[in-house]
Parts: C-alpha cells; sequence; structure tokens
C-alpha cells in the first residue's frame, strides 16, 4: 500500500533552480549505513537499461560526511563527490541512516535544506527519514519508516504524522519508505512516476521484483515494544494487555489500569509507542490469530474467541483489512507451504494437537493479482490511526 497525498499542491508545483537537474539523481552516503539499502538507489537509478526501454538517469554517489565510509562487514566505501554536487540535482535520495537516536551531520542537514527550498525531490528510504525529520523537512507531513523504528521516529519528532503500516508515502516533494524491500517499492513508484507504467514495469523485470506490491507493513509488525517504554509505567499495562488477550477487554479499561483517563492514556500511549492504543489492540489480536491458525487446528470460531475478539465477524474484518486474505485462506496458504511432516503444536493449548493437513489446500492470491490502490487524503493520518478521520473503529 502507498500513501499518496495530496495535501501539499504548493510543494508538489514547486519548480527546480536553473542549476538542478530533473534527471540528475544524487544518492546521500553516511559511514554506518547498511549495505544493502544503500545499494538500492544506485542500482535503480545508476545503472544505464536503456536497451530494455528505462529512461537513464545521472547518478551522484556523494559522501554526507569525511570518508572513508565504513558499511556492513568492515567494508570502506568512497564517494567519487562531496556535498557540494547536491547542488545539481533534481532528487535527493537518503538510503540509510546508522543510528536512529543520533543526530546526522549538520552540514548534510543543510544541504537537504537546501536542496527542497531549490524545488529538489527529498527521498527516505527505511531509516533515511529519520535524516529527512532531523532536517524538518517532514515537519507536519505524512511518512513512514521501518515499523521497528517508527514509535522512535514517532517520539522524537513529534510534528511529524508517522503511518507504520505503510510501505512508502508519497508527499509530493518528500518521500519516505519502510525498510528494505520498500526502497524497491518506493524507487520504482519515482520511476513510474518521472516515466510512466511501462518504464517502471521493464526496470522491475530487469529486478525480478513485483512492479507494485500490494498491502502494507501490517502482516510484518511484531508484539515487541519499544525500547523506550521499558521503564515507563504505562509498560506494566501494555504487558497485561499482552498476556490476557484471550480476554474481552477495551481500551478503557487498559486506561483504568493505568489511572489515567481515556483521553490522557490515549495520547501517553501514542507519545510511547507512535500508535493508537485501539489500533494497537487490534493488531496484537491479530497477530494472535495469526499465530494461532499457524500452530494449532483450533477452528476459526475458537480462534477469534481465544484473541478476544467479540465475534468471527469482527476477526474476519480485522484479519482481512491487516493481512489481506481471510482466517480460513491463511491457515490453508500456511499449511500448503509447510514441508511435508513438518507440524507444530499450540503452546498455549491445554494438549498439544499437532495440525492436521488442509483437506483443500488454497493459496493466497499473488500480491500484484489485486489492483493496486493509491490511498489518497487530505489529512495526513496519524500513526496507527484506526480509521478515516471522523470514523470510529470497529470494536476488536
Amino acid at each position: 500500500m502507498s500513501h499518496d497525498s495530496t495535501a501539499a499542491p504548493e510543494a508538489a508545483a514547486r519548480k527546480l533552480s536553473g542549476r538542478r537537474r530533473k534527471e540528475i539523481v544524487a544518492v546521500l552516503l553516511f559511514s554506518g549505513g547498511p549495505i544493502f539499502e544503500s545499494s538500492i538507489p544506485l542500482s535503480v537509478f545508476g545503472i544505464d537499461r536503456q536497451d530494455a526501454g528505462v529512461p537513464r538517469y545521472r547518478l551522484l554517489v556523494c559522501a554526507g560526511e569525511e570518508g572513508p565510509l565504513r558499511t556492513t562487514g568492515g567494508l570502506e566505501l568512497t564517494a567519487p563527490q562531496g556535498l557540494e554536487a547536491i547542488s545539481r540535482a533534481g532528487t535527493v535520495v537518503v538510503p540509510a541512516w546508522r543510528s536512529i537516536t543520533s543526530p546526522p551531520p549538520e552540514e548534510a542537514l543543510d544541504a537537504l535544506r537546501r536542496a527542497h527550498e531549490e524545488g529538489a525531490r527529498i527521498v527516505g528510504l527505511c531509516t533515511g527519514a529519520f535524516v529527512l525529520a532531523a532536517a524538518g523537512l517532514l515537519d507536519g507531513r505524512p511518512a513512514t519508516t521501518h515499523w521497528m523504528y517508527a514509535p522512535t521516529l514517532a517520539k522524537r519528532y513529534p510534528s511529524v504524522h508517522v503511518d507504520p503500516r505503510e510501505l512508502f508515502v508519497d508527499d509530493g516533494d518528500v518521500l519516505t519508505s519502510a525498510g528494505t524491500a520498500a526502497g524497491i517499492d518506493l524507487c520504482l513508484h519515482i520511476v513510474r512516476t518521472d516515466h510512466g507504467n511501462e518504464a517502471a514495469g521493464a526496470l522491475a523485470r530487469r529486478l525480478v521484483v513485483p512492479p507494485r506490491r500490494t498491502g502494507g507493513q501490517e502482516r510484518y509488525l511484531d508484539r515487541s515494544l519499544p525500547e523506550e517504554i521499558g521503564a515507563d509505567p504505562l509498560a506494566e499495562v501494555v504487558a497485561w494487555a499482552l498476556e490476557h488477550l484471550h480476554e474481552q477487554f477495551d481500551v478503557e479499561t487498559l486506561a483504568a489500569r493505568a489511572y489515567m483517563s481515556r483521553r490522557t492514556f490515549d495520547r501517553r500511549f501514542r507519545s510511547l509507542t507512535g500508535s493508537a492504543p485501539l489500533q494497537w489492540l487490534i493488531t496484537q489480536r491479530v497477530l494472535q490469530a495469526q499465530r494461532l491458525l499457524e500452530t494449532s487446528d483450533y477452528s476459526v470460531d475458537e480462534v477469534a474467541g481465544r484473541c478476544g475478539f467479540r465475534s468471527p465477524v469482527a476477526l474476519r474484518g480485522h484479519f482481512r483489512r491487516q493481512l489481506g486474505s481471510s482466517p480460513a485462506a491463511y491457515r490453508a496458504a500456511y499449511r500448503a507451504r509447510r514441508p511435508q511432516g513438518e507440524r507444530q503444536t499450540d503452546p498455549d493449548a491445554g494438549a498439544s494437537r499437532a495440525l492436521a493437513p488442509a483437506e483443500a489446500p488454497t493459496a493466497l492470491p499473488p500480491e500484484n493479482a489485486v489492483p493496486f490502490q493509491t490511498r489518497r487524503t487530505a489529512t495526513p493520518i496519524p500513526a496507527g490511526a484506526a480509521s478515516v478521520p471522523g470514523q470510529r473503529s470497529p470494536a476488536p
């Protein structure tokens, strides 16, 4: 799923300054950045594939600080350009940042601000969003990053509307993506925006990846908590919720356990986790249902009850919205993928019951079988928002 915002028409209409060229892409590298993420824009924009029908970009690889730049496995890189080269680029990509808790070099942030002021498109892949946020380029904007780092981004930069569900967010002149593979998704989106579907499709075939992926990051979320919450009094309430997902309780129950009003609890919870408590609770229940479907032979109705859903209908609705499949289809596809004879048991069940082979396994549809839909919103959706503004989310 992508988020293509129309909230900033003025930004989208801005023109490049005279010295910048639309076809020039500058990639800003820092020491300590992972090599895989760093290589994505180099491969997409730096290789001549005109023979395959892909228009050529001019790539500038720029060091964001003095080198050599050390990366994954102790490798050392020497970038051929420095920060001054960014002044010629129509697009500037920050593929990664080495630490989500340390500030980037101020010289690099100044270069990004100038590029944006002069009309350049600024792109942050994965943890590169932290560099854009430190430069102030995400203030008041929707953005995403790897789901594991989204709570930290939301806490460190509260003016950024972090949505950990998206694969990438296109807000016109500033774009961000989730983790590793989502960086490829965003780069393909940029090619599609610049040169159309045919060029993006040709590039996707060369890279052997889907031209468009549907869905978001929901299926990858786990139940771990951000490190920052560990010492907070709210951590006890969150831990209790995770241990009692099989019971039917709501956010009011959690707020009461925290001795807070619902409004105060919502605000405090969002500041710590980057997610609204209702959406977080629904996500945890769906994740628990996912585990039971994989590791037990409970019926879907039983799974719903054991995950705290008020009815099987509620489970099916939330499960499909988060994972793009019905619970029954998910279980059938999971069993079909398991090697013959490999069985798991539900560790929480009183009697260990092995998974029975599916009578008629039905594989999930391929990711690109569902028509791609670009979600447009005039109002940025805060991190973990449960529904469209003005509407209440269904009870879990």
